[in-house]
């Protein structure tokens, strides 16, 4: 498994063509399987199952997203790990449930290195933090597009970006809920930081076929 980090924010429409030629090559046995960490500069996407109602007011572009899910926000400060992965490779039957299962544990591993207990929730996409009152706010969105059974797409992880950006849409179709950060649970960490337990957290979970 490869591990490809960008410095500099990538221009969405060019992480989803590098994506769609590294499928191509992943399943014609040309590359290995990738994880690529980069961040964004301010967009939404939309994933297939956007309703036009959840998009409040585009404060910045919107990209149509061919992956799973909703509306959700990409920006500085948050974490994105794209995820170029044969299925066949990690699972004896590939099973596109059991690697959304997969991607929320290796989030759950690495937010939990830092102290912090994230969970998953039943129709709700994504790893909430439960504040001491109750309240169950986001932290990580996950949407994944499968092709042939090689996996994209993946991976957000709010570190410390400006959570106001996520007013301009019901994130993910979520009403009702918040977004949290690092930050914003009173942690100041650093990308690189976040990097360095996702990818010792991906070697264990996602190297050995299940």
């Amino acid at each position: 498994m490869d591990w490809k980090v960008s410095p500099e924010p990538v221009e969405y429409n060019e992480a989803v063509a590098f994506m769609e030629k590294r499928v191509a090559d992943i399943r014609a046995g040309d590359e290995d399987n990738l994880i690529w960490a980069l961040e964004h500069p301010h967009l939404y996407t939309a994933g297939t199952s956007a309703k036009e109602t959840d998009l409040i007011h585009a404060k910045f572009p919107v990209y149509q997203s061919g992956r799973g899910g909703q509306y959700t926000y990409h920006g500085p400060g948050q974490r994105i790990y794209y995820l170029m992965y044969n299925l066949k490779d990690m699972f004896q039957v590939p099973d596109i449930k059991k690697y959304i299962w997969t991607l929320e544990e290796l989030v759950i591993l690495s937010l939990s290195d830092f102290g912090l207990s994230g969970e998953r929730r039943d129709g709700r996409v994504g790893i909430w933090l439960v504040s001491p009152e109750g309240v169950e706010n986001k932290i990580a969105a996950i949407g994944v597009r499968v092709r042939h059974w090689v996996s994209y797409h993946g991976i957000s992880v709010n570190i410390s970006p400006d959570l106001d950006c996520f007013s301009g849409i019901v994130p993910c179709g979520i009403q009702g809920h918040g977004v949290t950060s690092f930050a914003r649970e009173g942690l100041s960490i650093t990308s690189k930081d976040f990097d360095e337990v996702m990818k010792k957290n991906a070697e264990k979970l996602l190297t050995s076929r299940i």
